[in-house]
């Protein structure tokens, strides 16, 4: 496995990625209407167009991890957007289920938090949401709970890092 930075030509397989992972990780958790909305052909397609964009315009960081020269995960930060007090926001970190349980998460995250670090960023946060399995694995990676807010059906608790580890 290897991880690198994205390029614009990865932006078709992040796309696919990020509406299977949806699919793969929200179901039961999201409205059926709401999950079948973000994760149609057309919201597809919308992600691709948007990933080539942020990929081009260096909008955010973003990885990618390979298996056998296939992208089957990725990542992403940027600067935080309703987070006062912390510099970037973990926006993305999705894996094929295929790939899950391997380590890849650990990794592909750690490898996004030192170039962060590359970078001056000293402080991270996200928003997940509160019955996500995902939650208590951020806990693990060294964050803590710091919040929380609700939009419609769905919670999310905001998980910070307060000094990005070494």
């Amino acid at each position: 496995m290897s991880i690198r930075l994205a390029t614009p030509a990865d932006a078709p397989a992040i796309a696919r990625i990020h509406v299977t992972s949806w699919r793969e990780t929200y179901a039961g958790l999201m409205p059926d209407d709401f999950l079948e909305r973000m994760t149609n052909e057309e919201m597809r397609q919308r992600r691709e167009a948007s990933w080539q964009r942020t990929i081009t315009q260096g909008l955010e960081t973003v990885l990618v991890a390979e298996q056998d020269g296939n992208v089957v995960a990725f990542a992403s930060a940027g600067a935080a957007r309703d987070h006062p007090g912390y510099e970037a926001e973990l926006m993305t970190l999705y894996a094929l289920k295929s790939v899950q349980g391997q380590g890849l998460g650990r990794t592909l995250f750690g490898e996004l938090v030192q170039k962060l670090k590359a970078d001056g960023v000293q402080t991270l946060a996200l928003w997940v949401l509160d019955a996500n399995p995902t939650r208590q694995w951020y806990l693990r990676q060294g964050g803590r709970e710091a919040g929380e807010k609700t939009e419609g059906e769905l919670r999310e608790v905001r998980i910070v890092w307060d000094a990005l580890a070494s």
